[in-house]
């Protein structure tokens, strides 16, 4: 009823019937005007006009119908224009619009069969298939969908799925805010649901803990080797890559239910989380709960994090024993091969916001705290032998850098030994004094020093029996 009332409008808003009632009112007024007419006349010049007009609204469509899309490709002139002249008919197809991989359409369009179109955003790729095959892969820009017969069968091209070309983070488990090991009855707010999220990436520890993290994970479409543009002649910056798109939508993976082992298919982007999380389930099973907490060293948090990274985005990586100790041996990532065959790459994994139970934390702090304290004890002991060792060893360079500088006036050869006693101590002060002078740099210890040197060799010119002392270098302070 819909199609054949939209007919009869279209019929109604065409040139025959704009035309055809234009000539019945002119008909009607010269006839009632008593104007004499030639029905042959009349008809020839109907006919006339109904090829002008056809002429003209056809070269007029084409002509502006290229302004409707950005279309860049000379053979889609044709395209656009028998999509714009079936618009208003009851077989043309849906007119569609995808943006950041989600399909938007008006109501009833995907009711539509026929030819049609689909403008595709510069973030968004997408799979055309029939109902028997699947067909093209299609990147940003503008695409007009076929209809077509094979085999006496009518088929047409519909979107099979689409995906989103941008890097996307994904979350999994319980937000920073949520507390995943409450009591139900006593929730926070109706809305949240801590034990579903906490069913997501709870994992058991090698003594039996129970731990729950939020886990994160940056992935996205493999981008190919060379940017190139598209059949429409665009060329995204997040990179085009046919065959892995392909691949995302048409290679699905069936996961098997738990309860009454039915089979799901897995959404395209729901498969790096899905191999993130038993990884996680994997590894932490390798560890006991005070294994994921160290003060030094490599935590084993860090190692979970990093096996995952390295599963996930290398063909290779070490194996890990039962306790979580590398064997030394390499193993192919099935991981990696499955997001690679699903033309996926996860870019990072972070493991945060790590919880358990709180008795099981209290006990876990006054563990640390204890073996806290038995660090600090057992380090302060070590700065302390450090600090002697070190006072120890700056006393003897000390003693060595006095001998050197002392025994400088007595390094002369073929000197005879020297029988005055003070005129020995007034050699050995000289050469002290000297030193100090050029390291006081006016410190007070060293001013001090100076003094006691100066009463010192004072007292030797004094107590001298020869009264004379040995001799002062230029500059030198008596």
């Amino acid at each position: 009823m819909r199609n054949k009332s939209s007919g009869f409008i279209g019929f109604v808003k065409g040139p025959v019937s704009v035309i055809l009632m234009t000539s019945a009112f002119w008909h009607i007024v010269v006839w009632a005007a008593g104007i004499p007419f030639n029905y042959y006349v009349s008809l020839a010049l109907f006919a006339v006009d109904l090829v002008v007009a056809y002429l003209l609204l056809d070269r007029l469509i084409y002509f502006f119908s290229q302004f409707i899309l950005p279309i860049q490709n000379p053979k889609h002139r044709q395209e656009i224009y028998s999509r714009v002249k079936n618009f208003d008919g009851s077989n043309r197809g849906p007119a569609l619009f995808i943006k950041n991989g989600r399909v938007i359409e008006h109501e009833g369009e995907a009711d539509k069969h026929g030819p049609g179109l689909i403008v595709l955003d510069t973030a968004s790729a997408a799979v055309l298939r029939t109902d028997t095959e699947i067909k093209d892969t299609i990147g940003p820009g503008v695409v007009f969908t076929k209809s077509y017969k094979k085999n006496g069968e009518h088929h047409n091209e519909y979107v099979a799925g689409s995906v989103d070309l941008r890097a996307q983070w994904q979350f999994i488990g319980p937000l920073a805010s949520e507390q995943p090991f409450l009591n139900p009855a006593s929730a926070p707010k109706p809305g949240l649901d801590p034990q579903k999220s906490r069913q997501q990436t709870n994992g058991l520890t090698r003594d039996g803990f129970e731990i729950v993290p939020t886990i994160s994970i940056k992935f996205r479409i493999k981008r190919p080797v060379e940017n190139r543009p598209t059949e429409s002649g665009v060329t995204t910056e997040y990179e085009f890559d046919p065959e892995s798109v392909r691949n995302a939508i048409t290679r699905e993976v069936v996961q098997l239910g738990t309860a009454d082992n039915s089979k799901v298919r897995m959404e395209w982007n729901k498969l790096p989380a899905h191999l993130v999380v038993n990884l996680w389930r994997e590894y932490i099973r390798k560890f006991k709960l005070g294994d994921l907490f160290t003060s030094t060293g490599v935590s084993g948090l860090q190692t979970i994090e990093d096996m995952i990274n390295k599963r996930v985005r290398q063909k290779d990586a070490v194996a890990l024993d039962d306790t979580g100790l590398p064997t030394g041996e390499w193993q192919e990532s099935l991981e990696f091969r499955q997001l690679e065959s699903r033309g996926l790459e996860i870019m990072e994994v972070r493991i945060h916001n790590v919880s358990f139970e709180s008795e099981i934390e209290k006990q876990h702090i006054e563990q640390w705290s204890a073996e806290w304290l038995t660090l600090a004890k057992k380090e302060a002991q070590q700065l302390k032998e450090k600090e002697t060792l070190i006072e120890t060893a700056a006393r003897d360079e000390a003693s060595k850098t006095f001998a050197r500088i002392a025994s400088m006036p007595f390094h002369v050869t073929n000197k005879q030994p020297q029988q005055n006693p003070f005129k020995t101590l007034q050699l050995l002060i000289l050469p002290l004094k000297d030193y100090l002078l050029s390291e006081s740099n006016a410190n007070t210890e060293m001013e001090a020093e100076l003094r006691k040197l100066d009463d010192v060799w004072k007292w030797l010119l004094d107590n001298n029996p020869d009264g004379t002392g040995p001799r002062i270098h230029p500059g030198d302070k008596p």
